[in-house]
């Protein structure tokens, strides 16, 4: 056997030698989805090399082994074994499944979950950079049981030769990076499809272990790719998203970690002015932010230091201690609509030092601000649940699943309305036509939009008394020429 290619034993109605394996070895692509926990290799599409019909494949049929590695670990392989296949099925050469007829590619999909490390697309860098990245992994896949189909008969196929790669949802994102004073953030955008209308921004910044100079880091370690599907999408107005990146992290601050300040607030204000200036169909009236963890925490700084400028903000799990904000940071944040989430189990930032305060603050200004603080964050899907059969118990900082899976919800004219919903009706207002959705939002009109108002109506009206006093001066002309 010759590594990297396949050997196929048939009957003499279908052979493929040595040779001709050589010349054209049979591969395998592999595709990563995003899950609450994180990315995962769900699935492998197998090129068989021969037509099949799709009653000639199950989940025993082949035996899938995997090797996972990380340059960064020591020992630089971090799991291997064999995987759990759960389906089998004929598909085309994207893993588009093929109910009827022939095809030479088949799909196996495999067990997944929190727990499966096998499944891991990612991973998290402890010891040295504290960062995630995409694992290096080896497949191979090995052929256990004859594939019969018509007079043929297919057997021993061993297939380890890597063709394609699809990371769903991500592939979507464009990439690139942006400089302001020797500081660099690598960043992900993602653009609707043009549609002669104004889009909203929607910026997401990351939390501490997505870090780095990949910016799919940042959109695939957790389940940011989200935002780009039809619902929210749909919630959002079709928006453009963009997702920044720090090489650290966004708490790397002036004087210590975490101390209300961060190197990267000016280079980040410069790469969103710079991102709306090439995209001239962004909506500056609507731009909205949100990160977690460490992102939830710049977002706080942004929506502070910036009043005015965004339409609402979204911090999760953010992690600015109550006590680095005065009154009149306060008083700056409650010029811009929010809606915090958190869980109380959250071990890595207490809520009671950070968002629970904060958010009794502003309520206290009569601020539009809201809060989403669950007492856990446990598996919603009814797919992964622990030993004793309960829904699956996240760690509580992971608060940002409910997010990405819009889960937060609160009453708002009498309807229950979801944290995209919410999101994507927030507008900064500087005409009439966008005052009523502005006010039923909660939004309050800026001052200039006021004044602009002001000069409109008074305009109007000076129209109107002209054209009074023209008309009756007319009457006055035809009465006089009567007499």
């Amino acid at each position: 056997m010759i590594a990297g290619f396949a050997l196929v034993f048939s009957s003499y109605h279908f052979k493929v030698t040595a040779a001709e394996s050589e010349s054209t070895p049979l591969t395998y692509s592999t595709v990563i989805e995003i899950e609450d926990w994180g990315p995962a290799i769900t699935k492998v599409i197998i090129n068989l090399g021969a037509e099949v019909s799709a009653d000639s494949v199950t989940v025993d049929t082949f035996d899938v082994n995997v090797v996972l590695t990380d340059d960064r670990a020591e020992p630089s392989t971090v799991a291997e074994g064999t995987r759990t296949v759960t389906s089998a099925y004929l598909s085309d050469a994207e893993g588009i499944i093929v109910e009827e007829g022939t095809s030479n590619y088949v799909v196996l999909e495999m067990e997944i979950g929190p727990t499966v490390t096998l499944g891991n697309a990612m991973n998290y860098d402890f010891a040295t950079t504290g960062h995630n990245d995409w694992i290096d992994y080896s497949y191979t896949v090995s052929q256990l049981e004859d594939i019969v189909s018509g007079p043929n008969t297919i057997s021993g196929l061993i297939i380890n030769t890597l063709a394609n790669e699809t990371r769903v949802l991500v592939d979507q994102f464009n990439t690139g990076e942006a400089i302001y004073d020797d500081v660099t953030l690598s960043y992900a955008n993602y653009s609707p499809e043009k549609d002669n209308e104004q889009n909203p921004l929607f910026i997401w910044l990351h939390g501490a272990a997505e870090g780095g100079t990949d910016p799919t880091v940042a959109i695939g370690g957790n389940k940011v790719v989200n935002f780009i599907t039809v619902n929210i999408q749909g919630d959002l107005d079709n928006a453009y998203v963009l997702a920044p990146q720090t090489p650290t992290m966004w708490m790397d601050d002036h004087t210590e970690f975490g101390d209300g300040t961060s190197i990267y607030q000016e280079a980040l204000m410069a790469l969103i002015e710079g991102h709306i200036a090439k995209n001239p169909d962004i909506d500056p009236n609507r731009i909205y932010i949100g990160g977690a963890s460490n992102g939830g925490y710049m977002t706080m700084l942004m929506l502070r230091d910036y009043p005015g400028y965004f339409a609402a903000g979204i911090p999760t799990c953010e992690a600015l201690d109550d006590v680095l904000i005065t009154d009149a940071d306060i008083d700056n944040l409650a010029k811009t609509p929010i809606w915090f989430v958190h869980a109380k189990s959250d071990t890595v930032v207490d809520p009671n030092t950070t968002v629970v305060p904060t958010y009794d603050r502003l309520v206290a200004t009569g601020a539009d601000v809201h809060l989403s603080l669950y007492e856990n964050v446990v598996d919603q899907t009814g797919l992964y649940t622990d030993e004793n059969g309960n829904p699956y118990d996240y760690l509580g900082h992971f608060s940002w699943i409910h997010v990405y899976n819009n889960d937060p919800t609160t009453e708002i004219d009498g309807k229950t309305t979801t944290i995209m919903e919410w999101l994507g009706n927030q507008m900064l207002v500087t005409n009439k036509d966008d005052r009523d959705k502005a006010e039923k939002s909660g939004n309050e009109l800026p001052d200039t939009a006021t004044s602009t108002f002001n000069y409109l109506l008074l305009g109007v009206l000076v129209i109107m008394i002209a054209g009074m006093l023209i008309i009756v001066q007319k009457r006055k002309r035809e009465l006089n020429n009567k007499n």
